[in-house]
Protein backbone atom coordinates (compact mmCIF):
# COMPACT_ATOMS: atom_id res chain seq x y z
CA UNK A 1 0.00 0.00 0.00
CA UNK A 2 1.23 3.43 -0.89
CA UNK A 3 -0.21 6.09 1.08
CA UNK A 4 -0.22 9.77 0.03
CA UNK A 5 0.24 12.50 3.05
CA UNK A 6 0.86 12.00 6.40
CA UNK A 7 -1.45 14.20 7.94
CA UNK A 8 -4.65 12.51 10.20
CA UNK A 9 -6.01 10.41 8.05
CA UNK A 10 -3.19 8.89 6.47
CA UNK A 11 -2.07 8.08 10.17
CA UNK A 12 -5.74 6.09 10.27
CA UNK A 13 -5.77 4.24 7.27
CA UNK A 14 -2.23 2.95 7.62
CA UNK A 15 -2.89 1.55 11.19
CA UNK A 16 -6.59 -0.08 9.36
CA UNK A 17 -4.26 -1.37 6.66
CA UNK A 18 -1.68 -2.53 8.87
CA UNK A 19 -4.22 -4.27 10.90
CA UNK A 20 -4.69 -6.46 7.87
CA UNK A 21 -1.06 -7.41 7.48
CA UNK A 22 -0.17 -4.83 4.48
CA UNK A 23 3.14 -3.54 4.05
CA UNK A 24 2.97 0.67 4.09
CA UNK A 25 4.63 3.34 2.64
CA UNK A 26 3.81 6.71 3.49
CA UNK A 27 4.55 9.40 1.15
CA UNK A 28 4.85 13.18 1.57
CA UNK A 29 6.34 15.46 0.39
CA UNK A 30 7.20 17.85 3.80
CA UNK A 31 9.99 15.99 5.69
CA UNK A 32 9.08 17.26 8.72
CA UNK A 33 4.95 15.84 8.37
CA UNK A 34 7.03 12.82 7.78
CA UNK A 35 8.60 12.67 11.16
CA UNK A 36 5.64 14.01 13.34
CA UNK A 37 3.69 11.12 12.16
CA UNK A 38 6.49 8.92 13.58
CA UNK A 39 7.34 10.65 16.47
CA UNK A 40 3.38 11.93 17.54
CA UNK A 41 0.46 10.75 15.65
CA UNK A 42 1.01 7.51 15.37
CA UNK A 43 2.38 6.60 18.81
CA UNK A 44 -0.09 8.98 20.31
CA UNK A 45 -3.09 6.92 19.19
CA UNK A 46 -2.08 3.11 18.68
CA UNK A 47 0.12 2.83 21.37
CA UNK A 48 3.93 2.72 20.03
CA UNK A 49 5.27 3.24 16.37
CA UNK A 50 5.33 0.46 13.93
CA UNK A 51 8.40 -0.17 12.06
CA UNK A 52 6.86 -1.80 9.51
CA UNK A 53 5.68 1.35 8.19
CA UNK A 54 7.97 3.02 5.53
CA UNK A 55 7.93 6.73 5.18
CA UNK A 56 9.27 8.37 2.59
CA UNK A 57 9.05 11.28 -0.19
CA UNK A 58 7.24 10.62 -3.23
CA UNK A 59 10.40 10.73 -5.22
CA UNK A 60 12.40 7.69 -3.17
CA UNK A 61 9.38 5.33 -4.10
CA UNK A 62 9.47 6.57 -7.93
CA UNK A 63 7.13 4.43 -10.09
CA UNK A 64 7.22 1.36 -7.56
CA UNK A 65 4.42 -0.64 -8.32
CA UNK A 66 1.74 -0.56 -5.36
CA UNK A 67 -1.73 -3.06 -5.23
CA UNK A 68 -3.38 0.08 -3.44
CA UNK A 69 -2.80 3.54 -3.45
CA UNK A 70 -4.22 6.00 -1.26
CA UNK A 71 -4.22 9.95 -1.40
CA UNK A 72 -5.14 11.55 1.81
CA UNK A 73 -3.68 14.88 0.57
CA UNK A 74 -5.57 18.14 0.46
CA UNK A 75 -8.78 17.82 -2.04
CA UNK A 76 -7.79 20.69 -4.82
CA UNK A 77 -4.72 17.80 -5.19
CA UNK A 78 -6.49 14.58 -5.09
CA UNK A 79 -7.50 14.71 -9.27
CA UNK A 80 -3.60 15.22 -10.11
CA UNK A 81 -2.37 12.41 -8.17
CA UNK A 82 -4.96 9.92 -9.14
CA UNK A 83 -4.21 11.14 -12.86
CA UNK A 84 -0.75 10.41 -12.61
CA UNK A 85 -1.35 6.91 -10.73
CA UNK A 86 -3.40 5.49 -13.45
CA UNK A 87 -0.17 7.15 -16.02
CA UNK A 88 2.35 4.45 -14.05
CA UNK A 89 4.77 3.09 -16.43
CA UNK A 90 5.81 0.58 -13.86
CA UNK A 91 1.95 -0.78 -13.29
CA UNK A 92 -0.96 0.09 -12.51
CA UNK A 93 -2.53 -0.16 -8.85
CA UNK A 94 -5.68 -2.64 -8.29
CA UNK A 95 -7.50 0.16 -6.40
CA UNK A 96 -7.01 3.72 -5.75
CA UNK A 97 -8.66 4.64 -2.82
CA UNK A 98 -9.21 9.13 -2.58
CA UNK A 99 -10.16 10.08 0.31
CA UNK A 100 -13.10 12.79 0.37
CA UNK A 101 -14.10 14.99 -0.80
CA UNK A 102 -13.27 14.04 -4.05
CA UNK A 103 -11.73 17.65 -5.44
CA UNK A 104 -13.34 21.46 -4.85
CA UNK A 105 -16.84 22.31 -6.20
CA UNK A 106 -15.44 24.07 -9.69
CA UNK A 107 -15.16 19.78 -10.68
CA UNK A 108 -12.15 20.11 -12.96
CA UNK A 109 -11.23 17.44 -14.47
CA UNK A 110 -13.70 15.08 -13.27
CA UNK A 111 -14.80 13.83 -16.32
CA UNK A 112 -11.29 13.23 -17.35
CA UNK A 113 -10.44 11.11 -14.13
CA UNK A 114 -13.35 8.71 -14.77
CA UNK A 115 -12.54 8.26 -18.31
CA UNK A 116 -9.01 7.16 -17.67
CA UNK A 117 -10.02 4.88 -14.76
CA UNK A 118 -12.56 3.51 -17.01
CA UNK A 119 -10.05 2.95 -19.88
CA UNK A 120 -7.41 1.32 -17.23
CA UNK A 121 -9.52 -1.43 -15.42
CA UNK A 122 -8.35 0.11 -12.43
CA UNK A 123 -11.05 0.44 -9.34
CA UNK A 124 -11.06 3.87 -8.07
CA UNK A 125 -12.98 4.85 -4.93
CA UNK A 126 -13.95 8.26 -2.80
CA UNK A 127 -13.28 7.14 0.81
CA UNK A 128 -16.89 7.88 2.40
CA UNK A 129 -16.17 5.08 4.66
CA UNK A 130 -19.68 6.01 6.98
CA UNK A 131 -21.08 3.46 4.59
CA UNK A 132 -19.07 0.54 5.13
CA UNK A 133 -19.67 0.79 8.98
CA UNK A 134 -21.62 -2.17 10.96
CA UNK A 135 -24.33 0.22 11.26
CA UNK A 136 -24.63 1.04 8.02
CA UNK A 137 -24.86 -2.53 6.82
CA UNK A 138 -27.70 -3.21 9.34
CA UNK A 139 -29.44 -0.21 7.88
CA UNK A 140 -28.86 -1.82 3.69
CA UNK A 141 -29.92 -5.10 5.25
CA UNK A 142 -33.17 -3.69 6.58
CA UNK A 143 -33.92 -1.38 3.86
CA UNK A 144 -33.48 -4.57 0.78
CA UNK A 145 -35.73 -6.28 3.36
CA UNK A 146 -38.64 -3.83 2.30
CA UNK A 147 -39.12 -3.50 6.42
CA UNK A 148 -39.44 0.33 5.94
CA UNK A 149 -41.48 -0.03 2.44
CA UNK A 150 -41.53 2.76 -0.20
CA UNK A 151 -39.45 5.70 1.44
CA UNK A 152 -41.16 8.96 1.99
CA UNK A 153 -38.39 11.48 3.07
CA UNK A 154 -34.98 11.29 3.81
CA UNK A 155 -33.12 13.87 6.32
CA UNK A 156 -29.99 13.67 6.99
CA UNK A 157 -27.64 15.79 10.01
CA UNK A 158 -24.17 16.06 9.90
CA UNK A 159 -23.11 18.98 12.17
CA UNK A 160 -20.06 18.93 14.22
CA UNK A 161 -17.73 21.96 15.23
CA UNK A 162 -14.56 21.66 13.08
CA UNK A 163 -12.62 21.81 16.99
CA UNK A 164 -12.12 18.15 16.85
CA UNK A 165 -10.09 18.31 13.61
CA UNK A 166 -8.09 20.84 14.32
CA UNK A 167 -7.35 18.75 17.48
CA UNK A 168 -6.19 16.34 15.60
CA UNK A 169 -4.46 18.42 13.50
CA UNK A 170 -2.14 20.63 16.12
CA UNK A 171 0.12 22.22 13.64
CA UNK A 172 -2.77 24.00 12.46
CA UNK A 173 -4.02 27.30 14.39
CA UNK A 174 -7.26 27.48 12.03
CA UNK A 175 -9.16 26.83 8.82
CA UNK A 176 -7.17 29.74 7.22
CA UNK A 177 -3.89 27.79 7.98
CA UNK A 178 -5.06 24.74 5.35
CA UNK A 179 -7.63 24.16 2.49
CA UNK A 180 -10.94 23.75 5.49
CA UNK A 181 -11.29 27.92 5.10
CA UNK A 182 -11.29 27.63 1.29
CA UNK A 183 -14.69 25.77 -0.17
CA UNK A 184 -13.19 26.56 -3.66
CA UNK A 185 -10.63 23.75 -2.08
CA UNK A 186 -13.06 21.25 -1.16
CA UNK A 187 -13.19 22.90 2.46
CA UNK A 188 -16.10 24.25 4.39
CA UNK A 189 -19.19 22.51 5.75
CA UNK A 190 -20.60 21.46 2.35
CA UNK A 191 -17.46 19.83 1.53
CA UNK A 192 -15.50 18.81 4.78
CA UNK A 193 -18.59 17.21 6.15
CA UNK A 194 -19.89 15.85 2.73
CA UNK A 195 -20.57 12.83 4.49
CA UNK A 196 -24.00 14.06 5.23
CA UNK A 197 -24.55 14.35 1.13
CA UNK A 198 -23.34 10.61 0.62
CA UNK A 199 -25.14 8.96 3.22
CA UNK A 200 -28.04 10.36 1.62
CA UNK A 201 -27.10 9.40 -1.53
CA UNK A 202 -26.80 5.70 -0.29
CA UNK A 203 -29.60 5.06 1.75
CA UNK A 204 -31.68 6.90 -1.20
CA UNK A 205 -30.06 4.45 -3.81
CA UNK A 206 -30.71 1.17 -1.37
CA UNK A 207 -34.13 1.78 -1.44
CA UNK A 208 -34.42 2.67 -5.30
CA UNK A 209 -35.04 6.36 -5.58
CA UNK A 210 -31.87 7.26 -7.80
CA UNK A 211 -30.00 9.89 -8.03
CA UNK A 212 -30.25 13.33 -6.83
CA UNK A 213 -31.06 15.55 -9.80
CA UNK A 214 -32.81 19.28 -7.90
CA UNK A 215 -30.85 20.85 -5.24
CA UNK A 216 -32.06 24.12 -3.28
CA UNK A 217 -29.30 25.28 -0.73
CA UNK A 218 -29.35 27.97 1.46
CA UNK A 219 -25.50 28.86 3.21
CA UNK A 220 -24.19 30.85 5.77
CA UNK A 221 -20.84 31.69 4.31
CA UNK A 222 -17.31 33.31 6.58
CA UNK A 223 -14.96 35.21 4.37
CA UNK A 224 -11.43 37.73 5.32
CA UNK A 225 -8.84 37.26 6.77
CA UNK A 226 -7.70 34.36 4.65
CA UNK A 227 -10.81 32.24 4.43
CA UNK A 228 -13.94 32.14 2.28
CA UNK A 229 -15.98 29.16 3.68
CA UNK A 230 -19.31 27.80 4.55
CA UNK A 231 -19.91 27.23 7.80
CA UNK A 232 -23.51 26.02 7.24
CA UNK A 233 -24.80 24.19 4.75
CA UNK A 234 -28.71 23.86 4.54
CA UNK A 235 -29.63 21.67 1.38
CA UNK A 236 -33.43 20.22 -0.26
CA UNK A 237 -33.01 17.36 -2.49
CA UNK A 238 -35.38 16.05 -5.20
CA UNK A 239 -34.22 12.58 -6.69
CA UNK A 240 -35.13 11.13 -9.90
CA UNK A 241 -38.11 9.22 -8.31
CA UNK A 242 -39.42 12.15 -7.35
CA UNK A 243 -38.15 10.96 -3.21
CA UNK A 244 -37.70 14.54 -1.36
CA UNK A 245 -35.60 15.41 1.41
CA UNK A 246 -33.34 17.32 3.48
CA UNK A 247 -29.46 18.02 4.25
CA UNK A 248 -27.91 19.47 7.04
CA UNK A 249 -23.82 20.09 6.99
CA UNK A 250 -22.22 22.74 9.63
CA UNK A 251 -19.22 23.22 11.83
CA UNK A 252 -20.28 24.99 14.39
CA UNK A 253 -22.12 22.28 16.21
CA UNK A 254 -21.23 20.97 19.81
CA UNK A 255 -21.84 18.17 20.72
CA UNK A 256 -21.71 16.86 17.22
CA UNK A 257 -25.07 14.98 15.63
CA UNK A 258 -24.60 12.60 12.78
CA UNK A 259 -28.01 11.52 12.01
CA UNK A 260 -30.00 9.75 9.65
CA UNK A 261 -34.54 9.06 9.48
CA UNK A 262 -35.86 7.67 6.65
CA UNK A 263 -39.81 7.71 7.10
CA UNK A 264 -41.40 5.22 5.01
CA UNK A 265 -45.04 3.66 4.37
CA UNK A 266 -44.41 1.00 6.79
CA UNK A 267 -42.16 2.10 9.33
CA UNK A 268 -38.62 4.38 10.48
CA UNK A 269 -35.57 4.05 10.57
CA UNK A 270 -32.70 5.76 12.19
CA UNK A 271 -29.21 6.29 11.85
CA UNK A 272 -26.11 7.71 13.87
CA UNK A 273 -22.89 7.68 14.09
CA UNK A 274 -21.29 8.12 17.04
CA UNK A 275 -24.44 7.93 19.67
CA UNK A 276 -22.21 8.11 22.47
CA UNK A 277 -18.29 7.82 23.12
CA UNK A 278 -18.57 3.54 21.95
CA UNK A 279 -21.22 3.13 20.07
CA UNK A 280 -23.27 3.84 16.48
CA UNK A 281 -26.69 2.58 16.41
CA UNK A 282 -29.62 1.81 14.42
CA UNK A 283 -33.11 1.91 15.43
CA UNK A 284 -36.47 0.99 13.37
CA UNK A 285 -40.45 1.91 14.92
CA UNK A 286 -42.56 -0.18 12.84
CA UNK A 287 -45.47 1.57 13.98
CA UNK A 288 -45.97 -0.14 17.60
CA UNK A 289 -42.68 -0.38 19.22
CA UNK A 290 -39.12 1.21 19.09
CA UNK A 291 -36.32 -1.26 18.61
CA UNK A 292 -32.17 0.14 18.52
CA UNK A 293 -29.54 -1.20 18.62
CA UNK A 294 -26.29 0.03 20.22
CA UNK A 295 -23.19 -1.29 17.96
CA UNK A 296 -20.04 -0.82 19.96
CA UNK A 297 -17.48 0.90 18.09
CA UNK A 298 -14.24 2.85 18.57
CA UNK A 299 -12.75 5.51 16.61
CA UNK A 300 -10.08 2.62 14.65
CA UNK A 301 -13.90 1.21 13.78
CA UNK A 302 -15.12 3.85 11.47
CA UNK A 303 -12.16 2.54 9.11
CA UNK A 304 -11.69 -1.01 9.15
CA UNK A 305 -14.98 -2.03 7.36
CA UNK A 306 -13.66 0.74 4.53
CA UNK A 307 -9.77 -1.22 4.35
CA UNK A 308 -11.74 -4.73 4.79
CA UNK A 309 -13.80 -4.02 1.67
CA UNK A 310 -10.92 -2.66 0.05
CA UNK A 311 -8.92 -5.89 0.17
CA UNK A 312 -11.89 -7.68 -0.94
CA UNK A 313 -11.73 -5.22 -4.02
CA UNK A 314 -8.23 -6.04 -4.46
CA UNK A 315 -8.60 -9.28 -4.09
CA UNK A 316 -11.64 -9.77 -6.70
CA UNK A 317 -13.40 -11.24 -4.10
CA UNK A 318 -15.65 -8.15 -4.21
CA UNK A 319 -16.45 -6.38 -7.69
CA UNK A 320 -19.23 -3.92 -6.78
CA UNK A 321 -19.01 -1.22 -4.08
CA UNK A 322 -20.78 1.79 -2.88
CA UNK A 323 -17.59 3.76 -2.35
CA UNK A 324 -17.18 3.73 -6.19
CA UNK A 325 -16.00 7.01 -8.35
CA UNK A 326 -19.38 7.08 -9.59
CA UNK A 327 -20.90 7.11 -6.23
CA UNK A 328 -18.20 10.25 -5.02
CA UNK A 329 -18.53 11.98 -8.59
CA UNK A 330 -22.71 12.18 -7.36
CA UNK A 331 -21.66 13.61 -3.87
CA UNK A 332 -19.48 16.06 -5.72
CA UNK A 333 -22.44 17.18 -8.21
CA UNK A 334 -24.34 17.64 -5.42
CA UNK A 335 -21.86 19.89 -3.23
CA UNK A 336 -21.03 21.93 -6.67
CA UNK A 337 -25.00 22.50 -7.40
CA UNK A 338 -25.76 23.45 -3.32
CA UNK A 339 -22.94 26.17 -3.90
CA UNK A 340 -24.22 27.56 -7.20
CA UNK A 341 -28.22 27.34 -5.85
CA UNK A 342 -26.73 29.38 -2.53
CA UNK A 343 -24.51 31.74 -4.41
CA UNK A 344 -27.69 32.61 -7.08
CA UNK A 345 -30.63 31.96 -4.79
CA UNK A 346 -32.75 29.47 -6.72
CA UNK A 347 -33.39 25.66 -6.93
CA UNK A 348 -30.79 24.35 -9.86
CA UNK A 349 -30.96 20.45 -11.52
CA UNK A 350 -28.38 18.43 -12.44
CA UNK A 351 -28.28 16.45 -15.72
CA UNK A 352 -26.12 13.75 -15.20
CA UNK A 353 -26.28 13.08 -19.07
CA UNK A 354 -24.08 16.29 -19.52
CA UNK A 355 -21.12 14.14 -17.68
CA UNK A 356 -19.55 15.34 -14.35
CA UNK A 357 -18.56 18.88 -15.02
CA UNK A 358 -20.00 22.33 -14.03
CA UNK A 359 -21.73 22.41 -17.11
CA UNK A 360 -24.17 19.98 -16.25
CA UNK A 361 -25.56 22.04 -13.59
CA UNK A 362 -28.54 23.96 -14.80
Amino acid sequence: VKIYGAGSIGNHLAFACRSQGWAVTICDTDEEALNRTREQIYPARYGQWDTGIELAAPEQVGDRKFDLVIIGTPPDSHIELALSELDNGAGLPRVILIEKPLCGPSLERCDELLQKARDSGVMVCVGYNHVLTRNSVQADELIRAGRLGDPATIAVEWVEHWGGIFAAHPWLDGPGDSYLGRAVSGGGACGEHSHGINIWQHFAHQAGAGRIVEVSAVMDNVSGAGVDYDRIAQVSVVTETGLTGFIVQDVVTHPPRKRVRIQGEHGAMTWEANRDSSHDAVGFWNGDSWDEQLIAKTRKDDFSGEISHIGDLCSGAVTETPISLERGLETMMVIAAAHRSAQQKRSVTIDYSAGFNANAIK
